[in-house]
């Protein structure tokens, strides 16, 4: 796919509505602190250029507002490291070999990140390990962070419980093409953290605005 770089302030919206899914040109506007009217024409070619949508939201008695969103050309058009030719090859490689062995290679391919990951993780707290696995995302083109959470257990302990969230898909054209990668990246966080509980909470191929796993040590 051909990417057209776009000027920092027009960059600086799609950046802002992946990270935050939807705003109105005068959040948008506060954000980036330019003018609303600045903001309105940024918003009208993005618009026209099919990156982004709106939608009117009715709040009380006034004027319904419109509120923006990426679109998936617009998710597409940001920076990632994994473009046609991965695809291609994966194509070429589906035809080539029957079903069964195809997904042995993607689960091979996976489980070798996944051994790479932990090595590189090492044996320090669950917090460092995590923070870690996320600076390696960042450097793998995801958008990604990292919080904690202290949810009550049924007898009113509090436990440390970790949450990854990845705004983008760095392999987003693979994933449309070959669903099943994403259930190999699930694998790849539960052996990465080996010692750890890891579930999916939100999956960007199912529509949702990001993908995010829950991480926590089971306790005993």
């Amino acid at each position: 796919m051909t990417t057209t770089q776009y000027p920092s302030t027009k960059q600086d919206i799609l950046q802002r509505l992946l990270k935050e899914e939807r705003r109105t040109a005068q959040e948008l506007a506060e954000a980036l602190n330019i003018s609303p009217q600045a903001i309105r024409r940024h918003l009208k070619n993005l618009e026209s250029a099919g990156l982004i949508e709106h939608q009117q939201l009715q709040e009380g008695m006034g004027r319904p507002q419109h509120v923006y969103q990426l679109t998936r050309k617009g998710r597409d058009r940001l920076p990632n490291r994994y473009g046609e030719f991965a695809v291609s090859l994966l194509d070429t490689l589906s035809e080539t070999v029957d079903k069964e062995q195809f997904s042995t290679i993607l689960q091979k391919q996976w489980e070798r990140k996944a051994k790479e990951y932990r090595e590189r993780l090492g044996n320090g707290s669950l917090e460092k390990r995590v923070a870690k696995l996320v600076k390696m995302r960042q450097a793998e083109g995801y958008m990604a962070e990292w919080h904690t959470i202290k949810p009550k257990d049924n007898n009113g302990k509090i436990g440390t419980h970790y949450v990854i969230v990845e705004h983008n898909c760095a392999i987003s054209q693979v994933a449309q093409s070959f669903p099943s990668v994403c259930g190999h990246e699930l694998e790849m966080f539960a052996v990465a953290l080996h010692d750890c509980h890891v579930e999916r909470t939100h999956w960007l191929n199912d529509g949702e605005h990001q993908c995010g796993y829950l991480v926590y040590q089971p306790t005993e």
